[in-house]
């Protein structure tokens, strides 16, 4: 009989199917398997069908089978060698590696005999994704973000394929969230929201600031709040975490704050319109912005610097003064703090001047500061002189005469001083002259002459007594007064008058004038060396009689009540002068008396 032509194949991993096409004259057929190692027993069956399942073998090995025919007479016929494999054997303890950081899954298992080529595939359901190898171990690469993955695997030789292992479920790392939104809920917190990621267990976020200080919040809620400091950019980061570990790094944000507030500014200069503000630069700004409110009105201010100057302010106004800061990110911090300053107070209208006296004089002026102090200089070549009033009016004293001043007004304020007033001139009376000094030239005829005075262009003298007044007006410091009667009390006074007519009356010690010179005077000889000198007077004066020669000179004074004198002792043969003078009251006679030739 001819041999049997077999065909075989291995349904399943410890089976081999074997097939052959009938052959002519045969009612039978034996086959035999055993492994081609040599190992094992071998196992033979007959049967009359064309084909034959052997069971119970061992995965992934090769077997020899033997198959011939027999007739009815049960004679063989020829042997048929063939060679055939099992299916392998499902891989078994599947190990999975997951690299979150390359999204690639690892997968390695036990080797399973007779296995030729090993297949994982990676299923989620709108994907597929596999790796195949002849080793134990593969890579599937490209796995998704937020995805749970169902991975099966095969091992195959040229027998076939093993049946699939059981799923073994593989979840990636989660998506970076996403709709990433960040607010400054008021200044100081700063709150960061994002959407929720599939597959995310808890979520980390981490807020560095430019100085390089890193905070972070743990969560498994979709915000978290941080402190924040002004003028510090954040940069901002929002990892989901699985067991599966951190998500991919998503867009990294930056926030930036608002710039800080200037808290040091302070007035370094204040005027009754001006106010000059100057404070230390603060972190974050790029601009500031100054703003003066009162009442009515505002005064903007916006520079790079760190310095402002208001003008045009109203003065004795309080003002609210606020500096703002601004960047271009952030625009302007609004919550800045303000402070009071007020301007200086406003130039006081001097109304009135009015002398009270030669040295006083009083100051009156518009009051229209709060609570303010005026002082009133009187300036001039003499010095400065001052008073001080909370009121609208002072009194100056003891202001020298014959000066011209300035007198002017200022007011000041705890803000500080206001700008002067329009001044006004003033003139005090000239001086008076520090002496003067009466001199009778005749009888009727005195000279008064006084020492220059300050602030004087003319002066007017005048000698006064019941009897009458002597008077003379003159630019010069001296002066002739005649008509003077003789043995008289007179009073001194002299007027002093600037070149404005300003006056001032002086009175001096009074002046008499001298007694009056005798009348009657007679002379009579006594011998040949003597003369007796006779006069009349009414009252009783001391007279005294002076005889010059050119052989000597002779003085009598009798006594106050005698109205003569005798001179004796004479040298003859000369010619003498002969004068009775009043003698006066610092024992001195005067020369103005007439003269008698003896």
């Amino acid at each position: 009989l001819a041999a049997p032509i077999l065909a075989a194949s291995s349904p399943s991993y410890d089976s081999i199917m074997v097939r052959w096409a009938a052959v002519y004259m045969a009612i039978g057929f034996s086959v035999s398997i055993m492994r081609s190692d040599g190992l094992g027993s071998m196992l033979k069956e007959n049967t009359t069908n064309t084909s034959l399942i052997f069971t119970s073998l061992d995965p992934g090995t090769l077997y020899t089978i033997k198959a011939h025919a027999w007739n009815v007479n049960g004679i063989p016929g020829d042997d048929f060698t063939y060679n055939q494999r099992t299916s392998p054997l499902t891989p078994a303890d599947v190990q999975v590696a997951f690299d979150s950081g390359a999204l690639k899954a690892t997968i390695s298992w036990m080797m399973t005999e007779g296995t030729s080529n090993y297949n994982v595939t990676a299923c989620n359901g709108a994907s597929k994704l596999n790796c195949s190898t002849a080793a134990t171990s593969c890579t599937i690469y490209s796995l998704q973000c937020g995805s749970e993955y169902s991975l099966f695997m095969v091992a195959s030789n040229e027998a076939g394929v093993s049946t699939p292992t059981d799923a073994v479920s593989l979840k990636t790392v989660p998506c970076a969230p996403g709709s990433i939104t960040i607010e400054e809920d008021d200044p100081g917190n700063l709150s960061v929201s994002w959407s929720n990621v599939h597959l995310g267990d808890y979520y980390v976020v981490f807020v560095k600031s430019d100085d390089g200080l890193e905070v972070h919040c743990n969560t498994s809620h979709t915000h978290c709040h941080f402190q924040s400091d002004c003028g510090f950019t954040y940069f901002i980061s929002v990892f989901a975490y699985n067991k599966a570990g951190q998500s991919p790094l998503g867009d990294v944000f930056n926030y930036t704050t608002a710039p800080c507030c200037p808290s040091d500014f302070n007035p370094v200069f204040v005027s009754s319109d001006t106010v000059e503000i100057v404070w230390s630069p603060v972190r974050g700004a790029e601009m500031y912005e100054t703003k003066v409110v009162d009442w009515t009105n505002e005064v903007l201010c916006n520079d790079t610097a760190t310095v402002c100057t208001l003008s045009a302010l109203q003065c004795n106004t309080q003002y609210n003064i606020t500096v703002y800061s601004f960047s271009e990110i952030r625009g302007s911090n609004t919550s800045c703090a303000s402070k009071h300053v007020a301007t200086a107070p406003c130039s006081p209208e001097i109304k009135n001047v009015s002398k009270d006296d030669l040295s006083i004089i009083s100051v009156r002026w518009k009051s229209n500061n709060n609570d303010a102090t005026y002082t009133v200089t009187a300036k001039g070549e003499a010095g400065l002189w001052h008073c001080t009033s909370s009121g609208n009016s002072c009194t100056i004293t003891n202001l020298p005469c014959g000066s011209i001043f300035s007198i002017s007004a200022v007011a000041s304020t705890t803000a500080g001083q206001s700008l002067p007033s329009y001044s006004v001139p003033l003139e005090t009376a000239p001086c008076c002259p520090d002496y003067v000094s009466v001199t009778q030239v005749t009888q009727s005829i005195t000279n008064i002459s006084w020492s220059a005075a300050i602030g004087a262009q003319t002066y007017v003298t005048i000698l006064e007594s019941p009897k009458g007044q002597a008077k003379c007006h003159t630019l010069q410091n001296h002066c002739l007064l005649g008509c003077i009667t003789c043995g008289t009390k007179y009073t001194v006074s002299v007027k002093a008058i600037s070149e404005t007519g300003l006056m001032s009356d002086c009175t001096y010690q009074g002046y008499s004038s001298s007694a009056c010179c005798p009348s009657g005077v007679k002379l009579y000889r006594l011998g040949n060396n003597g003369i007796r000198i006779y006069w009349r007077t009414s009252v009783e004066i001391h007279y005294s009689t002076d005889l010059y020669g050119s052989k000597g000179n002779f003085t009598c004074s009798p006594s106050t009540s005698e109205s003569y004198c005798d001179i004796t002792e004479i040298p003859c043969g000369d010619v003498y002068t002969v004068v009775v003078s009043p003698v006066t009251e610092r024992e001195s006679t005067l020369t103005f008396c007439p003269k008698k030739i003896y």
